[in-house]
């Protein structure tokens, strides 16, 4: 397996489009956006000229796989929120999954020398909670029906992995290292 990421390109957008709208993809996260190609242009624009988010495309021996984001990078707290999908299925592992939290572990806590990763998952999305815990992410809080989306009300499940912690147990964790070109 060998996994690469690079910032996302115009040439994207339709297959970012398709992945974004897919029930799949969606139903684990705060919206069903109905997106359009012109949309979607004035969002990559837009994401170009926001210094506090980085968004990547995650490349699968060589094919389009997903989406990996940063958000937060100018808080002056030293915190930031991150989140990715795999939006072709046959391209998804668990290799992968560990490989990518676990390389961007490293990148905002050690090269980027942030503090803190927090991220947001619907508790009934039990497998990524546990993919989370697997990588040493700790559950910070748990939220009632935190997320209303489409008139059904979700519990949210907040983790957290410090730079702190990173540093006590990144030796222990076996990944295959990705690298986050800027």
């Amino acid at each position: 397996m060998s996994v690469t990421l690079r910032p996302i390109r115009e040439e994207d957008l339709e297959e970012i489009m398709r992945w974004r709208m897919s029930e799949e993809i969606t139903r684990y996260m705060n919206t069903n956006p109905k997106l359009t190609l012109e949309g979607q242009r004035k969002w990559l624009d837009a994401v170009r000229q926001n210094p506090d988010v980085r968004y990547w495309l995650i490349q699968v021996n060589g094919e389009d796989a997903g989406v990996i984001n940063l958000t937060g990078l100018t808080k002056a707290d030293g915190s930031l929120g991150w989140a990715y999908y795999v939006g072709e299925k046959r391209l998804r592992s668990l290799k992968t999954a560990l490989a990518l939290e676990m390389s961007m572990y490293d990148y905002a806590l050690l090269e980027l020398g942030k503090k803190a990763v927090y991220s947001d998952v619907f508790t009934l999305n039990g497998g990524v909670i546990q993919l989370h815990k697997l990588c040493g992410c700790e559950v910070a809080e748990e939220k009632k029906q935190a997320v209303l989306k489409e008139g059904i009300y979700y519990d949210v499940t907040y983790m957290c992995m410090t730079a702190e912690r990173w540093q006590e147990i990144r030796k222990t964790k076996k990944y295959e290292r990705i690298l986050f070109a800027v």
